[in-house]
């Protein structure tokens, strides 16, 4: 695996990201499963490191 993967994302709500380049500014996420979906699908998973970004905090 390439050690200077890019997250790239488009949660305009996370606090992560940087909305101009649409990348994660973490040096690492991590995804977590659904509980009790078992679609085969991307819905299965979410990103567990994402935190609102609270307007108030810009």
């Amino acid at each position: 695996m390439d050690k200077n993967q890019k997250i790239n994302c488009t949660v305009n709500s996370c606090k992560y990201n940087d909305c101009d380049a649409e990348e994660c500014t973490l040096k690492q996420i991590i995804v977590e499963p659904i509980q009790d979906c078992e679609t085969c699908t991307p819905d299965e998973s979410m990103c567990g490191s994402y935190e609102y970004q609270d307007d108030d905090e810009q």
